[in-house]
């Protein structure tokens, strides 16, 4: 699979109609996660973490096709996409499966699970968990400096200064995105998944 904006020269030998063909599929794997409602139950509020945190380890490996990083995130043209969990890892083991056997643009995967910010270096996707909020000014500008994409459920976390955060609308996982961030990160993002998600802006609050 490709990236956003693939070189002309691809398009021009003919691999626009794969590439289009391709991130049409992850639109439409977008929109019917998108679909998908989480009922909690009195029994166990485990019944609803397993599928819900599998649908965002999927959103994870589809961000990667519609997302392209700064020419010098990668140190080769097939270095693979690192993918960062940062903190108490909420998805067991649905993010290895997502993206286990999968490549984008000729890039395989590689999954770090971190616990210092200093260990980021070199991440292009990263998701902050929610242990780490009380030092989320800290982990931001460490990936906005190293044109990390970063991803989280914490609440406001757009709007904080986050490029993607997921939240919850009708038990159905939605996400919302702050352009200013991605742009400051040095990532672009296809208006594809734009238009799927909730555009944001950012607020300048006590804490930053």
């Amino acid at each position: 699979m490709a990236l956003l904006n693939p070189p002309a020269a691809r398009w021009r030998n003919g691999a626009a109609d794969r590439w289009t063909s391709r991130a049409c599929r992850a639109v439409w794997l977008l929109i019917l996660g998108m679909s998908l409602v989480f009922r909690a139950t009195p029994v166990s509020a485990q019944v609803v973490r397993a599928p819900e945190y599998s649908l965002k380890a999927a959103y994870l490996f589809n961000f990667t096709q519609f997302v392209e990083w700064p020419s010098n995130s990668f140190i080769s043209p097939d270095a693979p996409i690192v993918i960062g969990v940062l903190g108490e890892d909420p998805f067991g083991g649905a993010l290895d499966q997502a993206i286990k056997g999968k490549a984008v643009h000729g890039r395989s995967f590689e999954l770090k699970r971190f616990k210092q910010i200093g260990e980021m270096r070199g991440c292009h996707v990263l998701f902050v968990c929610a242990s780490e909020a009380a030092r989320l000014p800290e982990i931001l500008l460490a990936a906005q400096k190293g044109g990390i994409l970063t991803v989280s459920d914490i609440d406001r976390f757009a709007e904080r200064g986050g490029i993607i955060n997921f939240y919850k609308e009708n038990n159905k996982v939605r996400f919302k995105i702050n352009l200013n961030a991605a742009e400051r990160a040095g990532t672009k993002i296809s208006s594809q998944l734009l238009r799927l998600g909730t555009i944001v802006r950012e607020e300048i609050d006590a804490e930053q």
